[in-house]
């Protein structure tokens, strides 16, 4: 499956689990929902998958998680904040750049307009 058709996938989740919950949960409460609406969907989600940092030839696991990742091909990072800071939109470039995904969201769950706080990111420095 191409990645535009799993995003299409997970947006239709995210507006689901945002209509069923609302705002003002913790990160967790929509991670965990998204994840299962996605297996319901037939896709392959994996939770907090652990992204080493890669320094010359020094592999160093300190500690970054992948909120979701969807079928090997799409980041989901997941927030519930008042606003989004530019370090969010950096940090999911970050780790599309350092696991060599194509595509990721940054989902803010804490609005009142979850469509304006879907964020798609390409990843520039994909070979």
């Amino acid at each position: 499956m191409h990645e535009n058709e799993i995003t299409f996938i997970i947006r239709g989740a995210i507006f689901k689990v945002y209509n069923t919950l609302g705002p003002g949960l913790l990160e967790s409460s929509y991670e965990a929902s998204l994840g299962y609406e996605l297996i319901k969907a037939g896709l392959i989600v994996e939770h907090q998958v652990g992204l080493p940092l890669i320094y010359d030839t020094l592999k160093l696991d300190v500690g970054y998680r992948i909120d979701l990742l969807i079928e090997k091909k799409v980041i989901i990072e997941i927030k519930s904040v008042e606003n989004l800071a530019e370090v969010h939109h950096k940090q999911i470039i970050t780790y599309l750049k350092f696991s060599g995904i194509k595509v990721g969201l940054l989902v803010n769950f804490n609005t009142s307009e979850i469509a304006k706080e879907i964020h798609r990111k390409v990843n520039a420095f994909r070979d």
